[in-house]
């Protein structure tokens, strides 16, 4: 399980990885990292190779999976041409490379999707594409956080794929035994560059397109802004969490200052309000009027509130049916103004004053 956990951020493309091996003189052999554009070549060549040359069993009520390669002369139709479960691809801009990533869908689930930068409850099988399985959680529900800035972050690939698929239902048995049903489900095929690349991991060499089978159970929701205190980052969650900041709706955020894997991020991908660099989700003042998100959307004095925080949630709540002695039913949302100055606290897609500059205070 661990090993999904260790993925270690190459601070640039051209870091070079140290052999084991030695010359003559007991020199260390340094191997340069391979080019990732290259490098996709080929694992894209590889994944559709075996997209082609594999098919696919499916458990239609667990979303078990199990993969096989197509016998000489066998019939079975593969991955590539079976129309159950169609291919489908999303492109992901990461390194400067515009990656086509496949996957399939089993399940869609009927729940919520994460965010890139959420946290998902599931389960798992990885094998690489001889079919080998290097890890897997046996059905069992796993918490990932999907952000990869943590100290030992999941892989690139999960984050892009999982928000293509919903939560499940639950139902809590007498003895605490969760079972989940109508939960998402699919398979992605990751070239090595969203995956480990050129650093080996357990059962699973260098430069390694990996395979992985999933069903999503359930999700948290993060909340990622940071501010800068004596020179030194340090979290600052702004009370809005990080899916209500992707203001472009496409179900993840990205980190613009991170210039390794995002060099000349798309226009398409940006979420940042005020243009200053720093995405939505980390920013702590989003709309760049000195005044931090905090600051504008804590309750004033006076104001029509209800519920027990001391925040705005971002759109009004309904009480937790969970917590049955207390009430978190919050009427009003952030609000936004009118020309008048009269709060508008409900309407969808008004302009909230934590992304607009003419306001910075409910007061």
């Amino acid at each position: 399980m661990n090993k999904f956990k260790y993925y270690f951020v190459l601070l640039l493309a051209g870091i070079s990885l140290v052999s084991c091996n030695k010359s003559d003189d007991d020199d260390v052999v340094v191997v340069p990292l391979r080019d990732y554009k290259e490098q996709y070549k080929a694992d894209n060549d590889s994944i559709e190779k075996y997209l082609k040359t594999n098919y696919l069993i499916v458990d239609k009520v667990t979303f078990d999976v199990e993969i096989k390669k197509i016998p000489a002369g066998g019939t079975q139709v593969s991955i590539w041409d079976q129309q159950e479960y169609p291919l489908e691809h999303r492109d992901v801009y990461n390194r400067d490379i515009n990656y086509k990533v496949y996957y399939l869908t089993l399940n869609k689930g009927v729940g919520e999707s994460p965010c890139n930068t959420d946290l998902v409850y599931a389960a798992y099988k990885g094998n690489l594409l001889d079919g080998t399985v290097f890890d897997q959680s046996y059905g069992l529900g796993v918490g990932f956080d999907l952000y990869v800035y943590k100290t030992n972050p999941v892989i690139d690939g999960w984050g892009e794929i999982f928000p293509k698929f919903k939560t499940g239902t639950s139902t809590t048995a007498a003895d605490g035994v969760i079972t989940y049903q109508n939960y998402g489900a699919g398979v992605m095929f990751l070239p090595s560059g969203l995956a480990y690349f050129g650093t080996p991991q357990t059962g699973i060499p260098t430069y390694a397109p990996l395979v992985f089978s999933f069903k999503l159970f359930e999700l948290q929701r993060l909340d990622h802004d940071f501010q800068v205190v004596g020179g030194q980052r340090t979290g600052a969650p702004d009370g809005v969490l990080d899916y209500d900041e992707d203001i472009n709706h496409d179900g993840y955020n990205y980190n613009l200052e991170d210039k390794v894997r995002f060099p000349n991020m798309p226009k398409e991908l940006i979420d940042d309000t005020d243009g200053d660099g720093i995405a939505d989700f980390m920013d702590f003042d989003d709309d760049g009027d000195g005044y931090s998100t905090r600051f504008e959307i804590t309750k004033p004095e006076g104001a029509p509130v209800t519920g027990i925080s001391k925040y705005y949630p971002f759109d009004p709540l309904p009480d937790n049916p969970k917590t049955v002695n207390t009430d978190e039913s919050e009427t009003y949302g952030i609000p936004a103004f009118s020309a008048a100055g009269t709060p508008d606290y409900t309407s969808p897609g008004r302009l909230r004053i934590h992304v607009d500059k003419d306001h910075h205070s409910a007061k």
